[in-house]
């Protein structure tokens, strides 16, 4: 992977790292409709102007129907069901169950025939890294919250999927496309949210982790994901997310209080080369570079 590349992972690792403990705190006052709604209209309020400006949004006028189901798989659908399932479920298992993503990325990348299905060195990454979780996690869930780890397997299978989708619109300026997702999920949820709104103004933590959310983890954060993808493709893109239960982990345990055992030591272990091998590129035959570089 280039050195930009590395950069941008790097970054997405701790953007998409942070929510979880931030929709933990929020959601213990507000409800998760609501919260959705107010990290969806910062980011519009944020970027909706720019690409007005530009006149990008005329680029996507073409592509209306995939930015619907990119929109409904990557924001209307996941951030909902996150939210909701952090009610009961910790910021740090939330966020190492989303290491799940590159695996059924893979997945959907062998079933559709994606160019870019992993080899076998990548599929040993990609099992690495899913053991790691697992280790992390160490298969402790109470019965009670199986609905929950449920939706954040949906969210999953979301995030997979949306990673791929967004691959087919290259060519269309990154600021239409977020932007209009963006102005979209929150419309969807604009009846609903306002309607969920709190009875009292919420402690200015929750206000704080709703605009950080906002700001950080949306507007800049889909900015920099889409030059990921671009950069690395939408398969090793996703591999981000061995990196942020690292992220959630630590500031769950620093902030939150929650625990830090030797199986979660030793998952990170394993996280981390899991990441090495999932992103590294595939070896390429010199017969099938000549046929690319003479166009064929």
């Amino acid at each position: 992977m280039s050195t930009r590349g590395w950069l941008l992972f790097a970054a997405m690792g701790v953007i998409w790292g942070i929510p979880y403990l931030l929709i933990k705190v929020a959601v213990a006052e507000i409800e998760p409709a609501t919260l959705v709604l107010g990290r969806t209209a910062i980011g519009t309020l944020l970027l909706l102007p720019v690409a007005l400006l530009r006149s990008d949004l005329r680029a996507v006028r073409s592509h209306w129907r995939l930015l619907v189901l990119y929109t409904f798989v990557e924001v209307i659908g996941p951030w909902f069901l996150l939210s909701h399932a952090e009610q009961r479920l910790s910021s740090s298992l939330s966020g190492l169950l989303i290491a799940g993503v590159p695996l059924v990325g893979a997945l959907l990348a062998w079933a559709t025939s994606h160019d870019d299905r992993p080899d076998a060195l990548r599929w040993i990454g990609l099992g690495l890294g899913f053991l790691g979780v697992a280790l992390v996690v160490g298969f402790n869930v109470a019965a009670d919250d199986l609905l929950a780890v449920g939706e954040v397997g949906l969210v999953v299978l979301g995030y997979a999927t949306g990673a791929m989708l967004i691959a087919r619109l290259r060519g269309v300026p990154t600021i239409a496309v977020i932007a209009a997702s963006l102005a979209l999920a929150a419309l969807v949820y604009l009846p609903i949210g306002i309607a969920q709104r709190p009875a009292t103004l919420p402690s200015p933590q929750a206000l704080a982790s709703v605009a950080t959310l906002g700001v950080v983890c949306t507007a800049l954060a889909f900015i920099v994901f889409f030059a990921l993808i671009r950069e690395v493709g939408p398969n090793r893109a996703t591999v981000i997310t061995y990196v942020n239960p690292a992220i959630a982990v630590a500031l769950g345990v620093s902030l939150l209080g929650e625990p830090f055992t030797a199986s979660i030591a030793a998952g990170f272990a394993l996280i981390a080369l899991g990441s090495f091998l999932g992103t590294r590129r595939r070896s390429v035959s010199p017969s099938a570079r000549l046929l690319g570089e003479t166009g064929a």
